[in-house]
């Protein structure tokens, strides 16, 4: 799929046949890090990787080029394992070479990794944090990502225990962050528990806020004293 779009990488795969089996994730989200090893080492073989944002350059003789900015080795770029942090969304290229007992290069893979944006996430945010029996509050949520989002809100009764949850859907820029009125009759725990977008779910729980809500003093008789 994506070696027509990259006709120098294609010459270079047809060229080299008896490369070093790697191990790589091809797809992972913005802000990751994950590890890109060596499957088959060969005893004696030492490995210097390298890492690219232009498939169409000879990777057989050009050296590394792609900005730390967009990803960068994380620890650094030798041994049979490294790890590498992508920053940024797009399609990246690695290359590792083996090296010999004698230090001479045997050996050479060029792998894909195309990069996502990463998983929506929501902030929740609540104003006032105490209200009265009969009054409202705010809640705010703040979403990061490409619109539009859906998510699940779950509000915990913190006096019987109870959970609702809601789905919000159709979520745009222009309403980030949301802003939903809410007026339970007890101290109440709000959670997004899911948020998505186009690019996935985002299933790890937002922060959670807490609406104390207080009951009104009981009506007592008033009585006047007269002369």
């Amino acid at each position: 799929m994506y070696i027509a779009r990259y006709p120098a990488l294609a010459v270079l795969l047809l060229m080299l046949l008896a490369w070093t089996p790697v191990l790589a994730q091809t797809v992972v989200y913005q802000g990751q890090t994950t590890p890109l090893s060596v499957v088959d080492q060969n005893v004696g073989d030492t490995y210097s990787w390298e890492l690219y944002d232009d498939g169409t350059v000879n990777f057989a003789t050009v050296p590394g080029s792609c900005p730390t900015s967009k990803a960068d080795f994380v620890g650094g770029n030798t041994g049979a394992t490294v790890s590498v942090e992508w920053k940024q969304p797009g399609t990246y290229f690695f290359k590792v070479n083996a090296l010999n007992i004698t230090g001479c290069t045997n050996n050479l893979r060029v792998g894909i990794v195309k990069v996502i944006p990463s998983l929506p996430k929501a902030v929740l945010e609540m104003s006032p944090e105490d209200i009265c029996v009969g009054e409202s509050a705010e809640l705010k949520v703040t979403f990061s990502g490409k619109d539009p989002w859906s998510m699940k809100l779950q509000a915990k009764d913190l006096v019987t225990g109870i959970i609702s949850i809601e789905d919000h859907s159709g979520i745009t820029a222009a309403g980030n962050p949301l802003r939903i009125p809410v007026n339970p009759n007890t101290t109440t725990e709000y959670t997004v528990i899911e948020v998505s977008n186009e690019f996935g779910v985002q299933t790890i729980p937002s922060n959670s806020v807490t609406l104390t809500v207080h009951p009104l003093p009981e009506k007592t008789p008033i009585y006047l004293k007269t002369p």
